[in-house]
């Protein structure tokens, strides 16, 4: 009977040290593929920092076909990657994200064209055709044509826009005058095809002065009214920093613990590093806080469109410094 009852005894205990310490759950999706473009998220995961935090993280891959804001909507992420843009058309069509943390600090968006298609400034775009990502990423592009006072529907004066895929294609088989590219990828992947730097030439956000914020945490608004789950967010935002911070003093090892989670075995491991090094010039100077001065540049160059513009009200609420002020002391 003594033994029955230490039996009993030590499995109440267990159950009960298990119920005590469960790690609470955090599903998180990406806006792409597993890359280094993510590499804060996989290094807190690989280094137990969001164990340290008692989560129990879940990262989930993006890919052409999945809109990060409509998979939170339908139940599918706790929190997800978005770029601000996007969040806020997302947000003013009636799906109420909040940004609540702001790991990248500078944008890495660009046109990359051929200097032998005859483009040397903004100017050269009328009567081209760009290539232009779409599924949210569309919207700086359209507010910087607004801003130009250049028409995208392929009318005199305007350009042509392909809607191009995720890929260089259109560039290096001249379908497209410029493509959009990012700092960190896609225009590696020209260099890689075999056109040289010098037979290229780039336009990017930042120095045109239409970047806008990209690669944020964002959560749905009714969530942060529940104190579990802004405690959730707040360990979490806290363990990413961590891996971010980590991932920027440490960029080999970083690229290769993407390279260790990336199931589909696309990734190389010289373009990994290559992407670790970008990325991290674009997390440099970002502790998580998001700037206010960034997102009102953000929203002012969203609102400047035009008869067009990409959101047409100033929005409110759309942001909280509520988390990464707890978080980050």
């Amino acid at each position: 009977m003594r033994q029955i009852l230490g039996m009993a005894t030590g499995t109440i205990a267990a159950l009960a040290a298990g119920l005590t310490y469960a790690a609470d759950e955090v599903t998180l999706q990406l806006k792409w593929v597993t890359q280094a473009q993510f590499a804060g998220y996989y290094v807190a995961l690989d280094k137990g920092f969001y164990e340290e935090e008692g989560l129990d993280v879940t990262i989930n891959a993006g890919g052409p076909d999945i809109a990060p804001p409509q998979v939170i909507a339908g139940g599918g992420a706790d929190v997800i990657i978005e770029w601000m843009p996007s969040a806020l058309a997302s947000r003013e069509r009636g799906l109420p994200l909040v940004n609540i943390a702001q790991p990248f600090k500078s944008s890495g968006m660009m046109l990359t064209c051929r200097k032998d298609s005859g483009v040397t400034s903004p100017a050269d775009f009328r009567g081209r055709t760009l290539g232009v990502w779409f599924f949210g990423n569309e919207y700086p592009f359209l507010s910087w044509m607004s801003q130009l006072g250049i028409p995208t529907d392929g009318s005199e004066g305007g350009v042509t826009v392909l809607k191009q895929g995720f890929n260089v294609d259109p560039l290096l088989q001249g379908q497209a005058d410029c493509i959009s590219t990012m700092t960190y990828n896609e225009y590696w992947q020209v260099i890689d095809a075999g056109i040289s730097a010098d037979e290229l030439i780039t336009f990017k956000y930042e120095d045109q002065g239409v970047a806008t914020l990209e690669d944020g945490i964002y959560v749905i608004e009714e969530n942060l009214s529940d104190p579990a789950f802004v405690d959730r967010m707040t360990r979490f935002v806290r363990a990413s920093m961590r891996g971010w911070k980590y991932a920027e003093e440490n960029p080999d090892e970083a690229a290769g613990i993407v390279l260790d989670n990336d199931a589909t075995g696309a990734q190389t491991e010289t373009h990994q590093k290559r992407m670790m090094g970008e990325i991290a010039k674009l997390t440099a100077g970002s502790n998580g806080a998001l700037d206010p001065a960034d997102y009102q540049r953000t929203v002012d160059t969203l609102l400047a469109g035009g008869s067009d513009p990409v959101i047409s009200n100033e929005p409110e609420g759309a942001w909280t410094s509520a988390i990464t002020d707890q978080a980050l002391n």
